[in-house]
């Protein structure tokens, strides 16, 4: 009777096909709604700011604080040599000898001479003595006693050039034996014992270099120079340099020299060619490790007082220029560039691009993208404090 019906109703159509049509009809379900994906958690950091010092390093040049050329000041054969190359000498230490014979002929005769002239100066003292009471009782005439004190005159004036010859003599014989006018260390031995050597000669002797204390010179830009200005206070330059603490000098193993030194003068002007300006540190070298000559490094600091730090693993290169992912208020990433200064630790130094109170995207910046909406996992930023390099 049923299937009557359905013939009825659907006519010619096979009852295999309705059958099917009416099976797949009850077993099919509503269709259920799309969820979409949960967001992405990541770690997310809120920038601060503190008070940071960078530093930078300037090539520098070491020179001892007295670099003393040896010349003889009399002419002579040298008869000894006291010293050795590099060995350090104290002040009025003999390093040469010169043949000190004829300078010795020569005081004597200046001696003899002082004597002769020491002779007349008394004759002529007692011709004066012994015409005066003649003159004042009238026996002879005056114009006696005045040529007699006129010798007189002339013979103290004799003694004074004969006392200036024996002083002359001694002053060249004294220079017969070359001393080192300052403490220091003797370098190379440029004459020889048995060499002829005269004041005139273009070599030296040797050089005599006092190292006690170290002259380093470096350069700093106009840049530079105005930011150190505006770091210390002082209506001077002056007031200013007593103020910067002890710095450091970096040798050529990049190791750090023990003394620490202080700056104590700028040049009068800036080189026209270079645009920078000269500067000048003391370091002490009591123990005369380093010589004049050695090479090194200047490490000055710049104090920031707000300075903003970015970890180094939350920033990608990309073409010579430093990004971060920055999240806004909706959590929406976007990529910032930004401007660094220095290093400290791990973190670059910000100069421009962030501020803090900025959060950021602590790591994995190769798997986000411009846009992306995360669900931040909020991480406390650990500034690292240590040495910043520009």
């Amino acid at each position: 009777m049923r299937k009557q019906l359905l013939i009825q109703i659907f006519g010619t159509v096979p009852i295999n096909c309705l059958l099917a049509t009416a099976f797949l009809a009850a077993c099919s379900s509503p269709e259920k709604p799309q969820t979409k994906p949960p967001l992405a958690v990541i770690s997310v950091v809120s920038l601060s700011s503190g008070k940071v010092t960078t530093y930078q390093d300037y090539p520098a040049s070491i020179e001892a604080v007295a670099n003393v050329q040896i010349r003889p000041q009399v002419n002579g054969y040298i008869d000894q040599v006291f010293v050795d190359e590099g060995a350090f000498v104290k002040k009025g230490q003999i390093l040469f000898k010169i043949n000190d014979q004829p300078y010795r002929e020569l005081l004597n005769a200046a001696i003899a001479n002082l004597h002769a002239t020491e002779a007349s100066l008394l004759s002529a003292q007692i011709e004066t003595d012994k015409l005066k009471p003649l003159v004042e009782n009238k026996v002879i005439a005056d114009y006696q006693l005045k040529s007699a004190n006129a010798t007189l005159q002339m013979a103290k004036a004799r003694l004074e050039q004969a006392q200036t010859g024996v002083a002359s003599a001694k002053i060249n014989l004294g220079y017969t034996s070359v001393k080192a006018p300052v403490s220091g260390y003797v370098g190379r031995l440029v004459k020889k014992q048995g060499t002829l050597v005269a004041p005139t000669d273009p070599a030296a002797l040797a050089e005599l270099s006092d190292v006690s204390d170290l002259r380093v010179y470096f350069s700093l830009s106009e840049q530079d120079f105005i930011n150190f200005k505006a770091q210390y206070p002082g209506n001077s330059l002056g007031e200013k340099i007593k103020r910067v603490p002890k710095i450091d000098l970096i040798l050529s193993d990049e190791s750090i020299f023990a003394q620490k030194g202080k700056l104590d003068m700028f040049d009068g002007q800036f080189d026209k060619n270079t645009g920078a300006i000269s500067v000048r540190a003391t370091f002490p070298n009591r123990q005369g490790l380093l010589r004049s000559g050695n090479t090194g490094k200047i490490r000055l600091g710049l104090m920031h007082p707000n300075a903003v730090m970015v970890p180094s693993a939350a920033t990608i290169e990309i073409q010579d220029k430093i990004f971060v992912f920055a999240v806004d208020g909706q959590n929406k990433l976007s990529r910032q560039a930004i401007e660094i200064i220095g290093r400290s630790g791990s973190n670059y130094l910000v100069k421009d691009g962030l501020k803090a109170g900025d959060r950021i995207v602590m790591s994995g910046m190769d798997h986000l993208q411009e846009g992306q909406i995360i669900q931040p996992e909020i991480k406390k930023q650990q500034n690292d404090t240590r040495t910043a390099f520009k």
